[in-house]
This record gives structure tokens, sequence and C-alpha cells, in this order.
């Protein structure tokens, strides 16, 4: 299965916005939900071969949302990014959903892994008291709840880019 360069960059651009935002201001807006939700039904058209509407198409997306609505509740997820991400994965042709999925898992992981290590080795001192005296706020004050997420799937986007290189099309 080929794939647009013009679309994969296109996406990529708008990663990059997506992800300055939710560094810089902690929250995606609705907007871009939107937006990639048009986008995927302008794509049913223009790439009918990449594109289709059906139950499989909507399986990852309903699963992220789901998924992020439970993480949400927990506080860790924000609410726009699980929307976002339900939202981008319908861009992404359903082909390539699993291979996006495992770039979107193993980014998640070592991001978070290089976070939690980061965090650890930064408030080392806070963290050793907050175990001493069993302040769990303490704890949970040194890790915080969540991360901004968006640059998480702007870094999976750009492997699964590196990975399908060679099936792009112009």
């Amino acid at each position: 299965m080929r794939f647009s360069l013009y679309l994969f960059i296109l996406l990529a651009l708008e990663l990059v916005f997506v992800s300055y935002i939710d560094i810089r201001y902690r929250k995606i807006s609705n907007y871009w939900s939107i937006l990639n939700i048009t986008l995927y039904f302008a794509m049913l058209f223009v790439f009918p071969s990449l594109y289709k509407f059906n139950f499989v198409t909507f399986f990852y997306p309903a699963v992220f949302l789901g998924v992020g609505f439970f993480l949400f509740i927990l506080k860790i997820m924000g609410g726009g990014d699980s929307k976002y991400l339900f939202s981008f994965f319908l861009l992404v042709p359903e082909f390539y959903h699993e291979l996006f999925f495992m770039k979107l898992v193993y980014s998640t992981i070592a991001i978070g892994l290089y976070l939690l290590l980061y965090n650890t080795i930064r408030n080392f001192d806070k963290l050793s008291m907050a175990i001493r005296i069993m302040d769990v706020n303490g704890i949970k004050g040194v890790y915080g709840t969540k991360f901004a997420y968006a640059p998480v799937i702007a870094i999976s986007w750009i492997a699964f880019g590196w990975e399908i290189r060679n099936q792009f099309i112009f």
C-alpha cells in the first residue's frame, strides 16, 4: 500500500503546531479534532484507495477514545489529548493503524521512562523525604500527573514515516 508524501508532511506540520500548543498551554483545542474529522471525510473522496468508511477504520480510534476517557478520569491524560489522538488516527490509513500504534506505544514508553527517570534524579531529595514520611502527595508532586502528549504523537509519526519511507508516492 502506498502513502502520499504530501499528506504525510501535512500531518507532520499539523503535529508540530499542535505539539507547540500542547507544550506551551497544556491544552489541545477541540478545533484540531474537528479539523481532523473534517479532513478524514474529505480524504474518503480524495484518496478512496487509502480511506474507507467502515467499522475496521474506526476500531483503533474508538479504542483510543475509550481508553483516553478512562485515563482522563484518572487524571493521567488530558481530554484534548484523547480526542486529538482519536481524530488523528482517522487520518492514518487503516492499513497502517497497527504499525503507527506500535510506534506510538514505543514512543510513549520511552518518553515516559525518560521523564520518570529525569524527575526522580532532579527531585531525589524531595522524593526520598516523601517516601520516608509516607507522604503520597509529596511523591505525586515529584512526578506530576500528566505530560504533553502531542509531542509523543509527533515523534511516533516521524518514526512511522521513517519506517514506511519506501512506500511514499508523490
